[in-house]
């Protein structure tokens, strides 16, 4: 980062937000669990040891609110733990991670319809930038009306498909888009994600890359949904574009999956409805003063975040340390930066912040993904920890 991230930099304007988080504390050699109380991070690493244990308790919120006014847990400065460097491994500094641990990370794509456009430019344009603009100036115009109100798996939304097939504009991107099942894929490794103040990773052969803003669900074993954090699903436009089969190569990179600040826990005060009426911002300031900002809005939705769940989660698919999953962007930025019509990309340096007033800032500065510092913490070396610090 340029300058040191402070806590007013990432939290909700909501003081009494539940609010979760991961702490790496160089005293214990590991993560701590951590709750928000104002300019601190209270320790209630005893009521986990890991988010994915700490996010099925019973009476969540209420256990949450008891530990945040017991005064004998150890605390840590919040402005202190976003002070580490961005680019210096985890380790020696106090640093925020992202706020879950062993939950699957899961991801919807295509679920809005602006989204969905874009997937079907990089198709046409074989994740060449230069040809997207003309691609995208016909699309829009042929098929753009037409899909924009579509329920999916809907009547309306087949009849539409054997049209746009008949005229051979069918796209694998329009089937999970408006067909009657979403894509729902596997955007990292667990314990892979980086969470706010850290760098985030583009593939050094990608020339045409994005940042995703989205609203990250957090679900329990049993498919309930206890909280929403934000968190940027960065893309490679070029390598899916190439193919759809690259996706895991666009989409799962070193640093390329972030979370955070915080996970914001359900309570009377905000649940999956006040999820359902969210506006995500999007700020990319560039090094050489570049600016791009916009938004997406969780009320443009094609689908339900409750489908969304029901489609990753089910009889046919059990996660039981729990999953988070990211629910979509209607943002694909397209605004000009290296020359004109040659769209949107991340250049080195970039700091891409993700906000909303009620789960506060992701911001991350972009680097390559190999360059970016190391994932070197797994499953084995985070239960050594919690076993050696008589957690277990």
């Amino acid at each position: 980062m340029s300058e040191a991230l402070r806590g007013e930099d990432v939290l909700p304007e909501d003081p009494g937000a539940l609010l979760v988080g991961r702490l790496h504390d160089p005293a214990v050699g590991g993560a701590c669990l951590v709750l928000v109380d104002g300019a601190e991070l209270v320790d209630i690493t005893d009521l986990g040891p890991t988010t994915s244990v700490l996010f099925a308790r019973a009476e969540l919120a209420a256990a949450l609110r008891a530990a945040r006014e017991d005064s004998a847990r150890a605390r840590w400065s919040l402005d202190d733990a976003l002070a580490a460097d961005t680019l210096a491994p985890v380790g020696a500094e106090l640093r925020l991670l992202a706020p879950i641990d062993l939950q699957v990370v899961k991801a919807a794509g295509v679920t809005f319809v602006e989204s969905m456009l874009e997937r079907v430019i990089e198709e046409r344009a074989g994740g060449d930038a230069a040809r997207a603009e003309a691609i995208r100036d016909q699309l829009i115009e042929t098929i753009g009306g037409a899909i924009s109100s579509i329920v999916p798996g809907s009547p309306e939304a087949a009849r539409v498909k054997t049209v746009l097939q008949a005229e051979g504009l069918w796209s694998q991107y329009l089937e999970v888009g408006i067909g009657p099942d979403p894509e729902i894929f596997t955007k990292a490794a667990v314990l892979s994600s980086v969470g706010t103040g850290q760098a985030i990773g583009v593939h050094a052969n990608s020339s045409w890359n994005n940042p995703e803003p989205e609203v990250v669900l957090v679900v329990r074993a049993d498919g309930v949904a206890i909280g929403a954090a934000l968190g940027n699903d960065v893309n490679l436009r070029d390598f899916e574009g190439r193919s759809a089969l690259l996706l895991t190569e666009a989409k799962d990179n070193n640093a390329s999956c972030a979370i955070g600040p915080f996970v914001r826990v359900f309570d009377d005060g905000f649940d999956l409805d006040s999820v359902r009426g969210l506006d995500v911002r999007l700020r990319v300031d560039g090094p050489e003063g570049f600016v791009l900002d916009g938004f997406s809005s969780m009320r443009n939705i094609s689908r339900d975040p409750a489908d969304l769940i029901r489609h990753a989660w089910g009889d046919h698919h059990q996660y039981p340390d729990g999953f988070v999953l990211f629910t979509g962007t209607l943002f694909a930025p397209t605004q000009d930066r290296r020359a004109p019509g040659a769209g949107f990309t991340h250049e080195l340096g970039d700091r891409v912040s993700i906000s909303n007033p009620q789960l506060g800032a992701l911001i991350n500065t972009v680097t390559h993904a190999q360059t970016a510092p190391r994932w070197t913490v797994g499953i084995w070396d985070t239960f050594t920890n919690l076993r050696e610090r008589s957690l277990l």
